[in-house]
């Protein structure tokens, strides 16, 4: 017995790496579904301790009219705002080498910008410059899709001016990781494209991941698609030579969790510049955001561009990476996800649309009645028709269908409303985006 309490010591003070069997099966059976029922495109990448252990894409890369192509797992995706990791790697790894540090000004490169004086390198990694992001308030849909130059992007920023002092609160913006790259660029004297090259692509071997140029389906390259009143209408592409560090990167799930789990591995920067890089302020790292799950302690990074939606989380005692990528919402991305991590837990589960929901008109009663939030203009008001639940919003009236038990949609429009009838609360999800009501007393 001796040499198994040892073992079982051992054991606990030594955790060893995530040894739990992804369950193949049921992610699977979630993607099936989607699949099958229309409701996502994108791929997926799981991997445990650095080993690929789950790939699948679904859905379309191309519309258009009669053709439609499928991806594939090496289908690349503009990754948005997940691009700003791969920027504050770099910007640690110049650490790393004596040439920049976490407290130098950003007047040494920019001394004209608004507060440069007073901003650091570690307040534009923690979003806290207080510089305004150059695509709110500036007509940028109007010319996202146009070349700027660098000497163009800052006389914008500068033109706006600052929003609040530095280093007095948190607030997400682009600026910042633009500026960065402008800084990678000066302090390696090559091109920001060259240096991802150099110092994360081919040191890790990442084969789809570059500085994106326009979309080229030869490339295996998808496009982004908007989806309303039941069609999906490709969105206007961005010239991503405006965003550069902040979201000019293509890239793969797979190659994305081959990136993270070098992370923290080691192989990018040092541990103790890691232990700086996840140091959490008010709720942000340096590139980088705290995404625990199931009790467990998770990181990672959202990205946004067009209507690519990416996701990418790292579990680091079990050596757990997890990738999704979109290039079109329809079914909530925060479901997928949630779905995916789930399954990955092994937590209790039920698949959407597995188990038929049979509702009768009385079972409606307790989801009826009027909803109001603080970030929305009017009320929500949910009634029923003989078996049918019906939500009227914005002067718009819509018939819903059960998704499971106390969840519905509306399929043309791509709206999901999940009701806690107990509190008389309601969440509407709309792509990526969540509103919480609540019912009048």
């Amino acid at each position: 017995m001796k040499p198994l309490v040892i073992l079982s010591l051992a054991l606990f003070l030594f955790p060893v790496a995530y040894a739990q069997k992804l369950n193949t099966k049921r992610l699977d059976s979630l993607f099936d579904m989607l699949q099958n029922r229309g409701l996502a495109t994108g791929s997926v990448a799981i991997s445990i301790n650095g080993k690929i252990e789950y790939q699948k894409a679904i859905g379309f890369s191309l519309l258009d009219g009669s053709k439609r192509v499928a991806p594939d797992i090496y289908t690349k995706y503009r990754i948005g705002s997940v691009s700003k990791m791969l920027t504050a790697v770099m910007i640690f790894q110049l650490i790393g080498e004596g040439k920049l540090s976490l407290d130098e000004k950003l007047a040494t490169w920019f001394p004209g910008l608004p507060n440069a004086g007073k901003i650091t390198i570690e307040q534009m990694l923690y979003h806290r410059s207080g510089l305004h992001d150059y695509t709110k308030d500036t007509n940028f849909p109007d010319w996202m899709d146009k070349q700027r130059t660098a000497d163009e992007m800052l006389k914008i920023i500068t033109g706006k001016g600052t929003d609040f002092e530095p280093d007095t609160k948190a607030d997400y913006c682009n600026t910042n990781y633009l500026l960065l790259s402008y800084i990678i660029e000066k302090i390696d004297r090559r091109p920001f494209a060259v240096a991802l090259e150099k110092r994360i692509i081919s040191k890790l071997r990442l084969a789809n991941t570059y500085y994106g140029k326009p979309i080229n389906i030869a490339r295996n390259e998808s496009s982004a698609y908007k989806y309303a009143d039941s069609t999906w209408k490709k969105e206007k592409e961005t010239n991503l030579g405006i965003h550069m560090g902040a979201g000019s990167v293509v890239s793969t799930p797979t190659d994305l969790i081959t990136f993270i789990h070098q992370l923290f591995t080691g192989k990018l920067i040092s541990q103790a510049n890691l232990a700086r890089m996840t140091t959490m302020i008010d709720g942000y790292g340096m590139g980088i955001f705290p995404y625990d799950f199931d009790g467990t302690k998770g990181y990672g990074h959202n990205g946004r561009i067009e209507e690519f939606y990416s996701a990418v989380r790292y579990y680091p005692d079990q050596k757990l990476a997890v990738t999704y990528i979109t290039n079109g919402i329809l079914y909530p991305r925060i479901d997928i996800l949630e779905g995916i991590l789930k399954i990955s837990f092994n937590d209790a589960y039920t698949i959407p649309f597995s188990k038929p929901v049979a509702l009768q008109g009385g079972d409606l009663d307790q989801y009826l009645g009027e909803y109001t939030s603080g970030d929305l203009p009017f009320k929500v008001v949910v009634r029923k028709e003989n078996n049918t639940l019906i939500v009227e919003a914005a002067g718009r009236s819509m018939n819903v269908e059960p998704v499971a038990t106390d969840y519905f949609m509306n399929l043309k429009t791509g709206t999901f409303f999940e009701f806690n009838p107990h509190k008389g609360g309601l969440q509407i999800k709309e792509t990526d985006n969540v509103y919480y009501l609540s019912r009048s007393k």
